[in-house]
């Protein structure tokens, strides 16, 4: 027999997104595992049915919550590069945008940074999403530099890329756990600062 089940309707209205922001706020205050899909319905002010003409259920909302800021931030990372042409100046764009996107909001940053990371079959997920796509804008630029003689030649980009995803994550990690309230955006230039620079005192030599 076959199934009867209504399938996701289309993102065709405000609904979509606002049970998408109030399941953040939710996830981010109650806990992923701890929280209901009655808990999202009554914080977007729907009914609970409403949401499952969206969603298949509470994993696919917080699946979803990925996806689209992934792809949000990865439009606006290409948009923002797009404008210049300078690869450091590239760098620095990518890296302040990134923490603004969850410096400006705290709840998303928690949702990212823990609730997302609590299970296994999450973080398998995320190996086959955008993540490659924006260390690839990543990578790119480095690659830019490389051929404009502004960074080594000699490095992997792929790796490098990573060393700079990994710094942004660990320092949005960072402002998410630390018990004193700071503008994480204010970490964006020492971060710049050790990738492109380094720990070496050259002036030793």
């Amino acid at each position: 027999m076959a199934s009867t089940r209504r399938q996701p309707k289309e993102k065709s209205n405000g609904k979509y997104d606002a049970i998408l922001r109030a399941a953040i706020k939710v996830f981010a205050r109650s806990g992923f595992f701890n929280s209901k899909v009655a808990d999202v319905a009554k914080a977007a002010g729907v009914a609970d049915g409403t949401v499952y003409l969206y969603f298949k259920n509470k994993d696919d909302i917080l699946v979803s919550i990925f996806n689209n800021v992934t792809e949000e931030a990865l439009s606006q990372g290409r948009a923002r590069i797009a404008e210049i042409d300078d690869p450091v100046e590239k760098l620095k764009r990518i890296v302040h945008g990134h923490l603004n996107l969850y410096g400006r909001d705290r709840d998303l940053a928690i949702v990212f940074q823990v609730e997302l990371r609590s299970s296994t079959k999450f973080m398998e997920q995320f190996s086959a999403t955008k993540v490659t796509d924006y260390l690839d804008m990543i990578r790119g630029v480095i690659e830019e530099g490389q051929t404009q003689g502004v960074f080594r030649k000699d490095i992997s980009t792929k790796i490098a890329a990573k060393v700079l995803f990994g710094a942004l994550d660990e320092m949005v990690t960072n402002w998410v756990l630390s018990r004193k309230r700071y503008s994480l955006v204010s970490t964006a230039a020492p971060v710049i600062d050790i990738f492109l620079n380094g720990i070496d005192n050259k002036s030793a030599d």
